[in-house]
């Protein structure tokens, strides 16, 4: 597939686990809504919690179950430089602001009456450049390794904002406008101070250190736009950032893009699928069934309502096929996976979470 043109959209898991049923769910609805023009991004910002090792498992399972990538996938870590430049960019323009909050600060404001639940109440948005100073000296004083440095707050000048959102029940059913709230989100967290940062170095925040934990908000924004993204796939329990994300990036005058934010997979108690349900992974299901991920898309395809469930009989019997011939079953997946573009409605994909029971899948 050329990579010449850029990308309809996107898939961005975070590698701290292998993916389950639900993720894999979203990642091929996300491919057949991009035609097949999908990027892989790996949202390995938050380094403690993510491994090379989860990354490449992720993408062993993807690339099994069918679905292929436009161009290398991109990693998080390897654009620091480009966070670094929208911030310093609404720094400049006077949109940041230093927080000086712990949890238990935040926690303890939005408890008070008339607080909005979820939203950061502006404890810091108003300090005097000596009330900041003294609070600044007082972080940088304490730390296990030489100090701390403030979160960076954007100092946001409306209240909510308005998206594209194509699918989700909550935006306008004519308009298909989703509104929703805006507040003084984190650019970059806080934290311990790293050593050796010059004097006007990128992340240099005049204490003589930096903490480049950029703000996942931050992040994602950045990454669309330099994969030219124009439409986003994910699930419905992020629905609520989308407004968020969307006026950040009209601040850094980057283009536009559309949701789509598709209902969770839940275990058959009805919760959001975890691995407490059993077998909720490629890599457990082929443990039982080494052609499991045929049947795996056969499942997934089947839950997609519409012309494109009729595809699911034919990756019923990719796994046979693959093994009666000398196609590899992630080619055979591939050809199912074409198959049902042909037929994919996003207007059929049933708009209630869809229910996966591990022991029923196992044994039927």
């Amino acid at each position: 597939m050329s990579t010449s043109t850029p990308p309809a959209g996107r898939y961005a898991p975070s590698p701290s686990g292998d993916l389950h049923i639900g993720n894999l769910r979203t990642a091929v609805i996300a491919w057949l809504r991009a035609a097949g023009r999908l990027a892989l991004r790996i949202d390995d910002i938050d380094a403690q919690r993510t491994s090379p090792h989860f990354t490449s498992r992720q993408r062993a399972d993807l690339e099994e179950l069918g679905l292929r990538f436009v161009g290398p996938a991109a990693r998080q870590q390897e654009t620091y430089e480009h966070y670094e430049s929208a911030l310093q960019d609404l720094q400049r323009r006077g949109l940041v602001y230093e927080c000086f909050c712990s949890r238990r600060d935040i926690q303890d404001a939005v408890r008070a009456p008339h607080a909005i639940p979820g939203r950061y109440p502006g404890t810091c948005r108003d300090l005097s450049v000596e009330e900041a100073g003294r609070k600044r000296e007082e972080l940088a004083a304490g730390g296990s390794r030489g100090g701390r440095v403030p979160a960076l707050r954007l100092r946001a000048g409306v209240s909510s904002w308005e998206v594209t959102e194509l699918f989700a029940a909550e935006a306008d059913p004519l308009t298909r406008v989703y509104a929703g709230d805006v507040d003084d989100m984190v650019l970059r967290r806080g934290g311990n101070i790293l050593p050796r940062c010059a004097p006007g170095e990128p992340g240099d925040d005049g204490a003589g250190g930096h903490a480049r934990d950029y703000a996942y908000n931050l992040a994602v924004v950045v990454d669309d736009a330099l994969a030219h993204v124009r439409e986003v796939v994910r699930g419905d329990d992020l629905l609520s950032s989308a407004p968020r994300q969307a006026y950040l990036a009209h601040l850094l005058d980057l283009p536009e893009v559309q949701y789509v934010h598709v209902p969770l997979v839940v275990g058959p108690e009805g919760r959001r699928l975890a691995k407490r349900d059993g077998a909720v992974t490629l890599a457990q299901l082929r443990a039982v069934d080494p052609g499991a991920s045929a049947r795996v898309l056969e499942w997934i395809l089947g839950s997609l309502g519409g012309a494109a469930a009729a595809s699911s009989s034919a990756a019923g019997g990719a796994a046979a096929e693959a093994v009666a011939s000398a196609e590899s079953l992630a080619d055979r997946n591939h050809r199912v996976l074409l198959e049902a573009l042909e037929s994919f409605d996003l207007g059929k994909l049933p708009r209630d979470p869809v229910s996966f029971d591990p022991d029923h899948f196992i044994s039927p």
